[in-house]
């Protein structure tokens, strides 16, 4: 439609408009450029987390699945897009990559993965801050982990960031206590930055945790520790539970699955169990090491870490002959040089063989793993013992070795037949991830699938991917990509990428160890297959999360082994099939059900002890017995637990606020969409080729000295996928900032506009009696700044005024709505009064500043209120210790009445005189420490006021007359 430069620096003006807080216009333009669909809760939490100026982070708690990252994308991308810039990102390491390609493919967001060799690089290279990458070309969002960046808190305090995000920020709950020296360290280096925490589990056992990690965001959420304890987490009555729920309620933003599942499709999850039974000599095998384990004393365990020691020793037993094979000639070997006496023996100890092999589930689970020391001098006896064992290890050893095929070996399969079979049933992928406790085991699975035909299908995933294969995929990977932002600079981080793109790309099979249970998208598969099923239900459930997640397309079928021939692996998989329910339904097991586990060791040191203790059928049914009434009896009384909804925020209302905000939201995006479209087809209608049926251009030459933009096609698309053969052109792209620079900088004189009502489809009928009459009206932005001048919060506020000739007044709709029309641009039409619009202009201008006053006196009331509750506290806390010293000297008073002896009771008065003038002191304390109080409280409340100071400027856009014809 022709446009006039009037109207385009309108539209120009619409797209940039800068919206308030707690508006969902805020976000709309940096969710019309995300490749990510609207879900209206994510665009809910990114507002929550800074819907106040005041506000000094946020815990977004969302259920497992419900895509925080995307939450916290579109924080993030809002932040850039504002020019605030300086953001740091901290996450398990594992994840760090998964984080920068969900940045860059979803935010168009650059970033940098920061460990000790680029840190290190940067440093020689002269910078002197890597963590300020603003100071040294263009800016990149940081990236690095928990640990590296505590160990660095001197540079991270050094840096003003605008935003910091922690990922996976339970870590830091206990920042409380002490001991967590990492959680303190960060908290100090980023006191005065703002701050997301992302977890699904912000409490676990202790509303403590809770206590922690809002600490973490505000040290004035509430007072000191120990009086916190006291009034909440000792005290559950309904007032205190209803007190803590209203106090929590500005820091903390949770969903829950069911929830949402109105308007997100999660597909299912399905469960095949394969039953195999072993071979007569895996069978006697099985049986030796277990009656071996099951001994009271071993010399080949370290006593300090025998039982975890047999854990992982019991789950290679489990897992192939092979893995415990290699487990069992590193026992003899460490028992050899026992009995040589040869423990300065150079190379691995026995804990790091298993360490190796296990992928670090050894040492994850043990905070020092030493080897115990020999004795000086060995007896005969202990030496005969030793020389024993020594010939039984060897012994087991060899009858493991002798065993080259494992039943379930053979029963996989059967197992990926039946699978890929599901696949093809669900329409999707031949792909599977198949998961071992043990490389050794997944050594097996190559050679075993290899000679039964999946040889060119298969890649493989562990701790340290150094394999052949590996290296030679990372080369093609790193060739590919080498330039673009795929390489991260971090090799760990890069190879990881690499297999994955491997599987999705070119393999149907990735075999992996526990190193793939956490920080990997495999969306794009939708059959795990758990070769070797872990005791600890939450590494089963992250290694199904690997596949059942947001964005999955088919149901998730997940497939288990279950040995008919041992009742004790029956039980656990009854257990947590039947009781935990973790392979059926929409999202397996629940948060509260996992949450009861903790972090699954002591359910998995519960199954361990049963393996090591019962001998007999009827001893392994009651132990089991037992533990899952145990289970049930605390499953029913978690859900029981009101603080499972501390954090819920939903009810009727705020359900109903979502729909809305889904309606909403889906509006404003096409609106975004429609105006830069009509913007870029005015502004650029002499310099590209337009296919308006494909909302699509070619750009042949670059419009503007200096941008260095790509020539080609450019395609306007929403949602998740690029376009397969152009550029994706949106709204932050920079050709498109340049195109609205431009609109916005045209000259835009006093002129007679001609709107032609009948030129242009859907047309809104309220402008139907406008057709044929004329009038005037004027544009200005009004800019509202707050907060301090560094780093102020913006809104703009488009003001319209317009009049019929015959006085009537037109409403901002209708003003808008005769904007968006076609026109032709006509010499002014002098002699019109400009007094009615400023009049409007002025009542416009009034209402608008009236409606941010009185946003920030509520928001002014709210910080106001959180610092009296802070104050409250303080006082409770110090009033404490006066209450305990009138308690003790009340005590003694009666202990003097009740004196046997003139003795006694001169003692007791004398240790209440000390009472008195101590009670004094804590008084004078008392008084002394209430002022500093209200001191610090007045303080805090200058600086919120300070913080809420407005600056207004206002830019005219224009002022014109107007006929509708």
């Amino acid at each position: 439609m022709p446009l006039t430069p009037h109207q385009a620096k309108y539209l120009a003006h619409e797209l940039t408009r800068r919206g308030p807080a707690n508006s969902i216009e805020k976000f709309a333009g940096t969710l019309a450029d995300a490749k990510v669909d609207m879900n209206p809760h994510q665009v809910e939490a990114a507002l929550f987390a800074f819907k106040s100026p005041l506000s000094k982070g946020a815990i977004l708690a969302d259920e497992v699945g419900l895509g925080k990252t995307i939450e916290a994308g579109i924080v993030l991308s809002q932040f850039w897009a504002e020019g605030k810039t300086r953001i740091l990102l901290l996450v398990p390491a594992s994840l760090r990559k998964q984080w920068q390609n969900e940045l860059v493919d979803k935010f168009y967001l650059p970033s940098i993965i920061l460990e000790g060799p680029s840190f290190n690089k940067a440093l020689k290279s002269g910078a002197s801050n890597p963590f300020d990458t603003t100071s040294a070309g263009p800016p990149q969002i940081v990236i690095c982990s928990h640990p590296f960046a505590a160990g660095k808190d001197g540079y991270l305090m050094r840096t003003p960031w605008d935003l910091v995000v922690i990922d996976e920020a339970h870590r830091l709950r206990n920042v409380h206590k002490a001991d967590n020296i990492n959680a303190r360290k960060l908290r100090t280096a980023l006191h005065n930055s703002r701050k997301i925490l992302l977890t699904a589990t912000p409490l676990q056992n202790n509303l403590l945790e809770l206590y922690g990690l809002v600490s973490f965001i505000d040290e004035h959420a509430f007072g000191e520790k120990k009086a916190f304890s006291t009034q909440y987490n000792r005290s559950q009555t309904d007032d205190s539970f209803a007190e803590l729920k209203s106090r929590l309620a500005p820091f903390c933003y949770r969903t829950l699955r069911r929830q949402v599942v109105e308007y997100i499709r999660y597909t299912a999850r399905s469960a095949i169990t394969q039953d195999f039974t072993p071979t007569e000599e895996e069978i006697a095998l099985y049986d030796l090491v277990s009656e071996y384990l099951q001994r009271d004393n071993l010399q080949a365990l370290p006593p300090g870490q025998r039982q975890l020691i047999t854990l992982v020793l019991r789950k290679l037993l489990a897992s192939s002959s092979f893995a415990i094979a290699g487990a069992l000639d590193s026992m003899h070997r460490r028992l050899l040089r026992t009995l040589k006496e040869d423990e300065q023996s150079s190379g691995r100890t026995f804990t790091e063989e298993l360490d190796e092999d296990t992928d670090g589930g050894f040492s994850e689970d043990s905070e020092e793993w030493e080897e115990a020391s020999a004795p000086e001098q060995l007896s005969a006896e202990d030496r005969a013992a030793l020389e024993a064992e020594i010939h039984e290890l060897a012994c087991f050893r060899d009858q493991a070795i002798s065993i080259q095929e494992n039943a379930k070996g053979e029963a996989l399969l059967v197992a990926l037949s039946k699978g890929f079979k599901a696949m093809r049933d669900n329409g999707a992928a031949d792909k599977a991830i198949i998961f071992t406790e043990s490389r050794r085991t997944q050594d097996y699975l190559v050679r075993r699938l290899t000679e039964a035909g999946y040889g060119e299908d298969i890649v493989l995933f562990n701790g340290s991917n150094t394999d052949l294969a590996a290296r030679q995929v990372y080369e093609t990977w790193k060739t590919v990509h080498q330039g673009t932002d795929r390489v991260s600079g971090s090799r760990s981080a890069d190879v990881r990428q690499a297999l994955v793109d491997h599987f999705k790309d070119t393999a149907r099979i990735m075999i992996a160890t526990e190193a793939a249970a956490e920080g990997i998208n495999l969306q794009f598969c939708s059959l795990v297959i758990n070769y070797d099923l872990p005791w600890n239900p939450q590494r089963i459930e992250q290694r199904i999360g690997r596949c059942h997640r947001y964005g999955q397309k088919h149901d998730v079928v997940v497939i288990n082994f279950l040995n008919r021939a041992n009742a004790a692996d029956q039980r656990v998989h009854e257990l947590l099939s039947d009781k935990l329910k973790l392979f059926d339904g929409l999202f397996g097991s629940s948060d509260e059900v996992l949450g009861i586990l903790e972090s699954g060791v002591d359910f998995e040191k519960r199954i361990h002890a049963i393996y090591q203790t019962c001998r007999h059928p009827d001893e392994i049914k009651a132990s089991f017995d037992a533990l899952q009434k145990e289970l049930e009896t605390e499953i029913k009384a978690k859900l029981a637990d009101t603080r499972t909804s501390l954090l819920e925020h939903f009810d009727a209302e705020v359900a109903d606020k979502l729909r809305h905000n889904k309606i909403d939201g889906e509006r404003y995006l096409n609106k975004i969409q429609t105006t830069l479209w009509t913007l870029t087809r005015h502004v650029l209608a002499d310099r590209a080729m337009f296919d308006p049926a494909s909302h699509s251009f070619i750009l042949s030459n670059p419009p503007y000295p200096g941008l260095d933009v790509a020539r080609g096609r450019y395609e306007l698309t929403s949602g998740k996928d690029d376009p397969e053969d152009a550029h994706r052109y949106r709204l932050h792209h920079p050709l498109a900032q340049a195109v609205i620079a431009e609109a916005k900088s045209a000259a835009t004189e006093p002129a007679h506009l001609v709107f032609d009502y009948t030129g242009s489809l859907g047309n809104s009928a309220k402008l139907q009696p406008l057709v044929g009459r004329g009038g005037s009206l004027a544009a200005r932005v009004l800019q509202i700044a707050t907060g301090p001048q560094a780093s102020p919060t913006h809104e703009d506020i488009l003001l319209l005024a317009g009049t019929c000739d015959d006085g009537k007044v037109l409403s901002p709709q209708e003003i808008h709505a005769l904007l968006s029309l076609p026109a032709i641009c006509r010499e002014a039409v002098g002699g019109e009064s400009s007094g009615p619009l400023e009049d409007l202009l002025d009542r416009e201008r009034s209402e608008s500043i009236a409606r941010i006053e009185q946003r920030n006196m509520e928001l002014f009331q709210q910080e106001s209120e959180k610092l009296d509750h802070w104050a409250d506290d303080q006082r409770r806390a110090q009033k404490g210790t006066l209450d305990d010293l009138d308690l003790r000297a009340k005590t003694v008073r009666k202990q003097v009445r009740d004196a046997s002896s003139l003795p006694e009771k001169l003692n007791l008065q004398k240790e209440l005189r000390a009472l008195e003038r101590q009670r004094i002191d804590a008084w004078k304390s008392f008084d002394d420490k209430s002022r500093s109080i209200e001191e610090e409280r007045d303080r805090i409340e200058a600086e919120v006021a300070r913080l809420l100071a407005r600056s207004t400027t206002e830019e005219e856009l224009f002022t014109i007359t107007w006929t509708l014809r």
